[in-house]
Parts: C-alpha cells; structure tokens; sequence
C-alpha cells in the first residue's frame, strides 16, 4: 500500500488532477470492488479530486477487504453453545476474606512501586447522549467539587502513586497513562489536560493515542460515500485499542518502562478504582493472562453483557444482551437460587503485557468484526449501512486463563451514559452513588454528617487525594462533623 500511496502522490500534476482519474489508483480499487468510491469524479472540481485521492491513498484496502469479507460471512454463523461460568472461576465478595484483600493490596503495591504496572483509559466517545459535544472524560457529574470525569481518574492514580511509593520506602513512584481518543475527541482532550495542568500528573506520564476508523459500507460490502469525494468512516469500536496500541508501537513503549501488567478501562464510570491495588494482586496470585472485575446482574432484564464459558472447558467471554435469549436471562440455578448467567461485564479488565503482544496479532489475522446497523451520513441523505467494530471484550476468546472478580456495584460502578431524565445510568445517579459511598467512608472514619435535604439525596465527596478506597481518614474525620453536600480535602 506505502508503495501505492507513493506512485499516485508521484502522478499528481501540479496543479491537480486533470479530468481522468488517477489509473492505477481506480485498478487497484477495482481489484476490491471499491470503484464506486470515483463513480462523481467527472463532476468534481480540481480540489475535490485531489481530496478524494488523498482520502483513499489513506486507507489500506488490502486490510480493510479482508475485515468486510470476514466480517459479512460470519453473519448468521451458528452461535456457539454456551455454559455458565465455572465457579471456580470467580473470586466472589463472599469467599473473600481481610487476610486475602490485605495480601493483594500489599502484592500491587509492590508490582505498582516497581513500574510494572500500565493504564489504559478508552476515551474516544463524546457525551452526545448527555447533551455535550465535547469529550465524555470533561464531564462533571455535579458532584460538590466540580470536577470532571477525567480529573477525578487522574487525582486515584496521584493517590495510588502516593500509596506504592509509602509502600517502597518513600521512593517516587509513576503511573504511566495511555489514553485513547477518537478523531472527534483528540484535540479537545489533549486541550482540556493541558488547560488542567494535566491534573498534578506530570505531562509525560500521559500519552495520547487515536483509535483508528474504518470505512462504513453498505450490506454488499461497498463503500458509502459521505461526499462525492469523501469515504464515510466510523471509529473502529473500542476493541480499537488493541490494533492501535500494536501500530503506533505503544506495547513496546509499555515495555521499555518495564511494564508487566495493563490496567483498561472505560472512561464513563464515576466510582471506577484506575490502578486498582487489590485487582492487581489478585491477578498476579492468579497468574492468568486475563481478568475482569464483574458485578451481578440487578435484575434479568439489565441490558449489559455478561461472561460466560464457550462450550464446556472452553474460554471465558462476553456474550451481549441483543445475543440472549428470555430464557437464557431468567434462568435459575437451582442450587443458589440466583441467575445462572449473572456476571455483568462492566469494562474493567487487566491483562498480562505478554497477553497483548500475542492478541493484537490473533486479532488482525481473524479480521472478524461486529457489524451494526447504522443510519448513514451520505451523498444520498442518511442511509441504512455497516459500521464496523471490535470491542473491547474480544480478546477474552483469546485468553488461556481468565479469572473473574466480582466487586460491589455501588462501590465501583456508577455509569455515567444517559442524559438527566433517563431511568437509569445518568449524571444524578452517580453523583449520588459517589456521594452515599463517600459518606458511609466518613461516618465508618468517626465522623458525623449534617444535612438539611434528606440523607439519601445527598452526602459528602471525599477528594481521590486524600483516599483511595476509604482508607486514612480517621486523621481528617474522627469527631468531626460535615455538612452535606460538601467536598472532604486536604
């Protein structure tokens, strides 16, 4: 393709391209039934052909052929039998005991104050569906404080620093963090870190990366034009990363520093615990290639995806909401009287450096992606047509072992997804989880709250600067009292 990019950049006139279009370039988009894409070339104006041009020199066609093939003739493949998760599988909440999450706690802090440890933050949506165009991570939920998504993320990873370097006899100890944006967010999130003095961290411990884009086609494969001298794309999914941080050779960098372990989530979850000390031990005792921290299903109709074992002694993975039948989300087991497929997915997941090198390769030859039925932008209006995707959840097929750990909701799940007014997963909602978690903190520290609305619409923030997870408080809190809603800092 570099070799294609060069000769048609090489025929390029000076002053344009004349009225026939570039030979060799409309060849080689014959030889993959793409040559739609210059079906208005005639009625192009010299700087529009020169765009167009431009626009598919910059795709791989080779690659991007084979991911459209593979991806159409997997659909309506047999869905493979699935079985319940094995429970020997799952760390749950109650076979957990103090000497396990003392060991754990203790064992990350250690791997965190060697560098061994990443952080990956997907964060290439916008907040579309919370009334802003602007990227989610610049959010605020409203909590006392004012402080967005993002700056809420970044002062856990200062306090964990903090934490592994108490840990290593006060030695400075940094978090590198990898975090992935879109085309529609990577400026204005690189923009509001710098506007934020990237929030105490220093700037080159963050490194900004795009997730890449691939064109979206129409049912038969073909490309849709979004102008007659533009090809519609779309993000790639946020399974993205993996292709991305493989082509701008960031798991090298990842291992130049030293780093063993990658912690990667979504930037959409307000209680989110980013370089989770005790996730980390546990997945080093473990010894696995994978883990996912997990919730229970509330109820059987909650939309998320839940893991599940591909045949019996296969693979964990995800299976979506869409892909489960009734019975299959209400089924019982009859031993527990729970739901036999009841761990949710909540994109929260750690894997080994190793793990990742061999992925992103398994990933690229597969070529399988999710399609999704979309409406369009086009030269025709708005149109019925393919997005392609990976997500983030793929990689589990690929795992050898993969272990679950199962963490209360309302400590480290507050999704933040849906505009104010929705039934669930909004600003409010997690602004009020934070704020009860916060508050039950302070009252188990020896503090005391006042309030003048009632308890269960309000509570006090506790800054990630002064605890990770509710720990070191009894020295700010003990005998005092708070009045709520209030932020609790330094």
């Amino acid at each position: 393709m570099a070799e294609l990019v060069v000769a048609a950049a090489a025929q390029a006139p000076a002053g344009g391209w004349g009225a026939a279009a570039p030979q060799e370039l409309l060849e080689r988009l014959k030889d993959y039934g793409q040559e739609g894409a210059f079906a208005l070339w005639d009625e192009l104006a010299p700087e529009e052909r020169d765009f167009l041009v431009r626009d598919i020199q910059s795709l791989d066609l080779a690659r991007i052929d084979r991911i459209v093939r593979c991806s159409l003739r997997s659909q309506g493949a047999p869905v493979p039998v699935v079985e319940p998760v094995p429970e020997s599988s799952v760390a749950t909440v109650d076979d957990r005991t103090a000497e396990d999450k003392e060991r754990w706690w203790r064992r990350g802090l250690k791997a965190i104050a060697e560098g061994k440890l990443a952080v990956v933050l997907l964060a290439g949506g916008q907040g579309t569906r919370l009334g802003s165009s602007d990227p989610k991570g610049c959010f605020s939920i409203g909590l006392p404080s004012g402080k967005s998504l993002f700056q809420l993320q970044a002062e856990r990873i200062l306090c964990v620093q903090k934490l592994a370097a108490r840990s290593n006899d006060g030695n400075t100890v940094q978090i590198h963090w990898y975090i992935m944006t879109s085309p529609f967010t990577d400026e204005a999130t690189r923009k509001f870190f710098e506007s934020h003095r990237y929030f105490g961290l220093e700037p080159d411990q963050v490194t900004f990366f795009q997730q890449g884009t691939l064109p979206c086609v129409s049912p038969d494969g073909r490309f849709i034009m979004e102008t007659p001298y533009k090809v519609a794309r779309a993000p790639d999914g946020n399974g993205g990363v993996y292709a991305a941080l493989k082509s701008k050779k960031l798991l090298d960098n990842m291992a130049a520093r030293g780093v063993k372990y990658v912690d990667c989530y979504g930037v959409d979850n307000a209680l989110v615990r980013v370089a989770d000390p005790t996730f980390l031990g546990y997945f080093i005792d473990k010894g696995v290639s994978a883990a996912a921290k997990v919730v229970r299903k509330a109820y059987p109709q909650e939309k998320v995806g839940v893991f599940v074992q591909r045949s019996r002694g296969g693979p964990l993975s995800v299976v979506e909401y869409s892909e489960m039948d009734a019975a299959m989300t209400t089924e019982i087991n009859q031993t527990t009287g729970r739901l036999r497929y009841c761990w949710s997915n909540v994109c929260l997941h750690m894997f080994s450096l190793d793990f990742l090198n061999q992925v992103t390769n398994s990933l690229e030859r597969d070529s399988v992606y999710h399609l999704a039925d979309k409406k369009i932008p086009s030269i025709h209006g708005y149109t019925t047509g393919l997005k392609l995707e990976q997500f983030i959840f793929d990689v589990f097929n690929y795992s050898p072992s993969t272990a679950l750990f199962e963490v209360v909701r309302e400590e480290e799940f507050a999704p933040v997804k849906n505009a104010n007014g929705a039934p669930y997963d909004t600003p409010d909602s997690a602004r009020l989880m934070v704020l009860r978690l916060h508050s039950r903190w302070v009252v188990t520290a020896g503090g005391f709250l006042t309030h003048s609305v009632p308890l269960y619409m309000t509570g006090v923030e506790v800054s990630p600067l002064c605890s990770y997870s509710g720990e070191n408080l009894e020295a700010i809190c003990r005998g005092r009292t708070f009045h709520a809603p209030s932020e609790i800092s330094f």
